[in-house]
C-alpha cells in the first residue's frame, strides 16, 4: 500500500531568508525536527539587511551562532555611524548617529554588541549551522499548497529542479514568506498601518576610487540629499564593492526598466558629487518600504514571522530583528507543546506578545525615518515623526537602545505583567518586573566567566539564592511535572553555584529580595519572580508553571 507521505516531520518552515533561517536554526537549537523549503536557489546574493542589532545578537550568542556571524562580518567591523551630506566632496557631511554605542552604555545591559553583516553573508552562515545540528534544509522547493485539519497541516512542496512534488506532513506551519505571504493570502489575514512608505532599487556597483574620496569615513549608511540625486550609499567590503538605494516612484509610472545602467552611473555619480567616477554596475532589486501589521499572527496550527507578518521602515533595521525575535519566541514555544511540557494554548501568546511589538517598533521605524529624511521618504501629515503625528513627543530621541533591547510583554506567557506598561519604555527599563527581558550581570562558574542571559534557552530558569527552599522546589517540581526547568543558585559565598563578582547583587537586580526567587522563559523574558518567600515554594512554583505554561 503506497505511504501518504514522502516527509513527516513536526514543523514546516516556509521560506529560507533570514527570518526563516533563524526560526531553523533555533528549533534545531530545542531538538525540533523541521524541514526548511526556500524557493529560491540559495540564500541572498544581494547585500541588504545588514544591521544586527544587539537583543537579536543575543539570540545567536547563546545559540553558537555568534563567532561564526562575526567571522562572516569582520569586513565592516569598524564601520560605525550614519552621516548625511549633499555630496561627498563637498565637505558637508553630518553625522545623523556618529557612535552606535556612545560611552559604552550597552554594556551595561548586555553581554554582546550590534553586528554588521550583509544578509548575503549572515544567510549561508544560518544555513551551514542549522544543517550541521540536522535541519532538513531545501532550496529550489516551493510550497505548491496546504490544509490543516485539527491534528496537523497537508501539504505539497516542489523540486524546482526535478519538478517533482512532495508531500509532507507536519504538526505545525511556520510561514516565513516574506511581505507578500501567500500563506497569509491563503489564510485570509488582512494587515493594518498606513502602507507603502517609499520605494528603491538597490544597485550594486564596482568602484576603486571610491575609497579615495572617502578617506578615513567609515560609515554604516550615508543618506545622499542633493535634489535629482538623492540616495543612499552603503558600504559592502569598504574596498571596491559598494550598494547605492535610488529612490523610485512608480506611483507616477516609473518601471524597474527606466533603471537603465547608464542611468544609474549617472545617478551615483552626481550623488557622490563626481562626474568621472569610476563606476560598474553589478545587479538592481527594486524594494519597498512600507508599514503594516498583521491582523492576527496566526491560524489554527500555522503562525506567521517576520515579513510575512509586518513590515516597517528599514531606518533601523528594526524589521530583520523584529522578525528573528519572533522565530525565537515562537521556537520554545512550540517546543514545550511539542514536548508535552505545555498545552497549546501556550501557542496563542505568540500573537498576543509579538504584534504589540511590531505595532510600536513600526510605528518608532516610521519616526526614524522622518527624523534622518530618508531620501525617498515624504510622509503624509500626522504621520509617525512628523509634528502632530504620534511619535512627535519623541522628537529626536528615537529610542534606539530601548526599542531593540527593552521591549515588554505586558500580557502573554508571563504572571504579574503591568497591561498599562509602555511596550517601548522612554529608557533602558530592564528591572526584573515580569514581561520584560531578565537583566544581564555576569557570573563566574565551572566553565568561567558567563552572562546570566547565557543561561537561557532550551529550559525555564529559576534564580534563588543558596540556603533558600528554591532550589530543591525546583527540582521537585521538574520531576514531578515533566518540566525542563534548572534552578542555578547565585551569590557571592561558596556555596552558590555561580558565583556573582565584584559584590553584584543578582537579587536586587531583577527586583526580589535574597530569598525571593525569578523564573525566567527559555526567551530570557521574566515570566513571574517572588520578592520574598512563600509558605509552600513547591506549590507555589507547580501553580506558576501550570498557568504559564496553560497546562489545562
Amino acid at each position: 500500500m503506497e505511504e501518504k507521505y514522502d516527509v513527516e516531520v513536526p514543523v514546516l518552515v516556509v521560506g529560507g531568508s533570514l527570518v526563516g533561517l533563524s526560526a531553523s536554526l533555533f528549533l534545531s537549537r530545542h531538538g525540533i525536527r523541521h524541514l526548511l523549503v526556500e524557493k529560491h536557489a540559495g540564500v541572498s546574493p544581494h547585500p541588504r539587511g545588514r544591521g544586527i542589532n544587539a537583543r537579536t545578537m543575543e539570540l545567536f550568542r547563546v545559540a553558537g551562532a555568534e563567532p561564526h556571524i562575526r567571522r562572516a562580518a569582520a569586513v565592516l567591523e569598524e564601520n560605525k555611524g550614519l552621516i548625511q551630506a549633499t555630496s561627498l566632496t563637498g565637505g558637508d557631511h553630518r553625522w545623523l548617529v556618529e557612535n552606535t554605542d556612545p560611552g559604552g552604555a550597552l554594556a551595561r545591559f548586555s553581554p554582546t554588541r550590534w553586528c554588521l553583516c550583509s544578509q548575503n553573508n549572515i544567510e549561508p552562515v544560518l544555513a551551514e549551522l542549522s544543517r550541521a545540528a540536522g535541519s532538513d534544509v531545501r532550496f529550489s522547493t516551493e510550497l505548491i499548497s496546504f490544509d490543516q485539519d485539527p491534528e496537523g497541516i497537508d501539504a505539497v512542496v516542489k523540486d524546482r529542479d526535478t519538478g517533482a512534488h512532495v508531500r509532507v506532513r507536519a504538526q505545525y506551519l511556520i510561514a516565513a514568506d516574506g511581505p507578500r505571504s501567500p500563506v497569509r493570502e491563503q489564510l485570509g489575514i488582512a494587515q493594518t498601518g498606513n502602507g507603502d512608505l517609499f520605494h528603491n532599487v538597490s544597485v550594486t556597483f564596482r568602484s576603486r576610487r571610491l575609497p579615495e574620496i572617502l578617506g578615513d569615513l567609515r560609515f554604516i549608511v550615508c543618506y545622499l540629499v542633493k535634489p535629482g540625486a538623492d540616495g543612499a550609499l552603503l558600504p559592502v567590503d569598504n574596498a571596491e564593492n559598494w550598494v547605492f538605494h535610488a529612490p523610485w516612484h512608480p506611483e507616477v509610472g516609473e518601471t524597474m526598466e527606466d533603471f537603465t545602467d547608464e542611468r544609474c552611473v549617472d545617478h551615483i555619480r552626481r550623488a557622490i558629487g563626481v562626474p568621472d567616477l569610476d563606476v560598474e554596475i553589478g545587479g538592481k532589486a527594486a524594494w519597498h518600504a512600507a508599514e503594516r501589521v498583521a491582523d492576527r499572527y496566526s491560524a489554527g496550527r500555522v503562525f506567521l514571522v517576520g515579513d510575512a507578518v509586518h513590515e516597517m521602515s528599514p531606518t533601523g533595521a528594526f524589521g530583520s530583528n523584529t522578525g528573528i525575535q519572533d522565530a525565537h519566541n515562537l521556537a520554545w514555544k512550540l517546543s514545550a507543546v511539542l514536548a508535552g511540557e505545555a498545552g497549546p494554548g501556550l501557542l496563542d501568546t505568540y500573537g498576543e506578545e509579538r504584534r504589540p511589538v511590531a505595532l510600536a517598533t513600526s510605528e518608532r521605524a516610521s519616526a526614524r525615518s522622518v527624523e534622518h529624511d530618508h531620501p525617498g521618504y515624504s510622509p503624509l501629515p500626522g504621520a509617525p515623526g512628523v509634528p502632530g503625528g504620534p511619535s512627535a513627543k519623541a522628537g529626536k530621541d528615537s529610542r534606539m537602545l530601548p526599542t531593540a533591547m527593552a521591549y515588554c510583554y505586558p500580557r502573554g506567557a508571563l504572571i504579574g505583567g503591568d497591561p498599562e506598561r509602555e511596550i517601548i519604555p522612554a529608557g533602558m527599563l530592564l528591572d526584573g518586573s515580569p514581561g520584560t527581558r531578565a537583566p544581564h550581570l555576569w557570573l563566574e562558574g565551572p566553565d568561567g566567566r558567563m552572562s546570566s542571559l547565557d543561561l537561557y534557552e532550551r529550559s525555564f530558569t529559576l534564580l534563588s539564592s543558596p540556603g533558600t527552599p528554591w532550589r530543591a522546589a525546583a527540582e521537585r517540581v521538574a520531576g514531578r511535572m515533566s518540566v525542563r526547568l534548572a534552578g542555578p543558585t547565585l551569590g557571592e559565598g561558596p556555596d552558590a553555584e555561580l558565583r556573582t563578582p565584584d559584590g553584584a547583587d543578582w537579587a536586587a537586580l531583577h527586583g526580589v529580595r535574597a530569598d525571593g526567587a525569578v523564573l525566567v522563559r527559555p526567551d530570557g523574558y521574566v515570566a513571574w519572580r517572588s520578592e520574598g518567600p512563600v509558605a509552600d515554594p513547591e506549590a507555589e512554583l507547580s501553580s506558576v508553571l501550570d498557568r504559564v505554561l496553560r497546562r489545562g
